[in-house]
């Protein structure tokens, strides 16, 4: 089940509907889609984070997830909840903000 919806989320997030509100929302001017490596990449995580969140429970996944969010917020200004809000509701104030961190 996970695999597909990963697969399905690629497919979207592919679509020139998605890359267009990624340039127009995000930092990500001149994002033009995923490779199929990437694609492939990211199903695979996906499969393999599934497996992982299994054996560690709700609680350790929910640990993990928190703690992986944060790393990637102070090391790249970018995780999976800010693409989710940019995309969804873009904040000129989080987009200003990652903008600081390509300097």
């Amino acid at each position: 089940m996970a695999v597909c919806l990963e697969s399905g989320w690629e497919l979207l997030e592919n679509s020139e509907f998605i890359l267009r509100r990624y340039r127009e929302g995000t930092i990500s001017l001149g994002y033009f889609g995923d490779s199929i490596g990437n694609s492939l990449g990211d199903i695979l995580s996906c499969a393999l984070g599934f497996m992982i969140a299994r054996k560690l429970g709700f609680q350790w996944s929910l640990a993990l997830f928190i703690v992986i969010e944060i790393a990637l917020v102070i090391a790249i200004r970018d995780n999976l909840i800010l693409s989710v809000v940019m995309l969804v509701h873009p904040v000129a104030a989080i987009k200003a903000w990652q903008m600081k961190g390509l300097h």
